[in-house]
């Protein structure tokens, strides 16, 4: 039977709304709305439970967008503007108090210190992309540990990285190199190449290595004097073109020869025309 109840305040007999009388259906939005709470709070956990990883992922996808955009300018920007200086000759500053250091354009470069640098490390420069595919595979057949670097990779670790070995570094190379061929000339390339390797310790570029050598202006440096700083730049805080060991005297004689085939048969065309 029904009950019937009496309303507190008005007195008025009205059903019980606890419940629904015997025999009818109960309402299913009513249910619907008793369950969307529960259904929320299991939401809202699962939601705490995946942000950090989705925060962590925008993080990093920002992080690597950024370093992109950062290399992309940078590499840009040194088409025109001459690199004032570099991560290692921060370094080198820093732990030496000061450097030698003072940029000097390709014009008033000896021709032959150009050909006698590219002889030295990188004979096919003008005919490859960033990478000499050739040398590296040579230097795999041979287990040398040196050897495949070309100059564009050089200038790419000198310019923009640290020096050392690690997997990050040469990634980073390998990423920023073909970029850099790709904006970059080949004179360009040359030019920012002498201009910022080491040729002593504290001494960096071509200007200031050959007044600190031989006492003349880069615009004056003979062939033997070229092939000689060509010669040391592997190792220029262990070899001296001013004091050259048999070594140095011997590699020297070789790419003062190579200087001069690599201008015969053409190979320094993309620098020098």
């Amino acid at each position: 039977m029904l009950r019937i109840c009496r309303h507190r305040r008005t007195g008025l007999l009205s059903p019980p709304l606890d419940r629904a009388p015997a025999g009818m259906v109960s309402n299913p939005v009513a249910k619907a709305a008793k369950k969307k709470p529960a259904k929320t709070r299991k939401t809202r956990s699962e939601d705490r439970k995946v942000r950090p990883a989705r925060w962590l992922l925008r993080q990093l996808r920002r992080a690597t967008l950024l370093a992109i955009g950062i290399f992309a300018l940078a590499i840009s920007a040194y088409v025109f503007v001459n690199p004032w200086t570099t991560p290692y000759m921060a370094q080198e500053r820093n732990r030496l108090g000061g450097v030698d250091f003072h940029w000097v354009p390709l014009d008033d470069i000896a021709p032959v210190m150009a050909r006698s640098a590219v002889a030295a490390e990188d004979a096919n420069f003008c005919d490859h992309w960033g990478f000499d595919m050739g040398a590296i595979r040579d230097a795999i057949e041979s287990g040398a540990g040196r050897g495949a670097s070309t100059i564009s990779q050089q200038v790419v670790k000198n310019t923009y990285l640290w020096h050392g070995r690690s997997w990050l570094r040469k990634a980073l190379e390998a990423m920023i190199t073909p970029a850099m061929e790709l904006v970059w000339t080949k004179r360009r390339i040359i030019e920012v190449y002498l201009n910022v390797a080491e040729f002593d310790e504290g001494v960096f570029g071509v200007e200031a290595a050959a007044r600190h050598y031989f006492g003349v202006g880069p615009e004056n440096l003979s062939a033997l004097q070229a092939a000689r700083l060509a010669a040391i730049l592997p190792d220029p805080k262990g070899r001296s073109a001013s004091r050259p060991s048999k070594f140095v005297q011997r590699r020297a004689a070789s790419i003062r020869d190579g200087a001069a085939t690599i201008r015969r048969d053409g190979r320094s065309r993309c620098f020098e025309d």
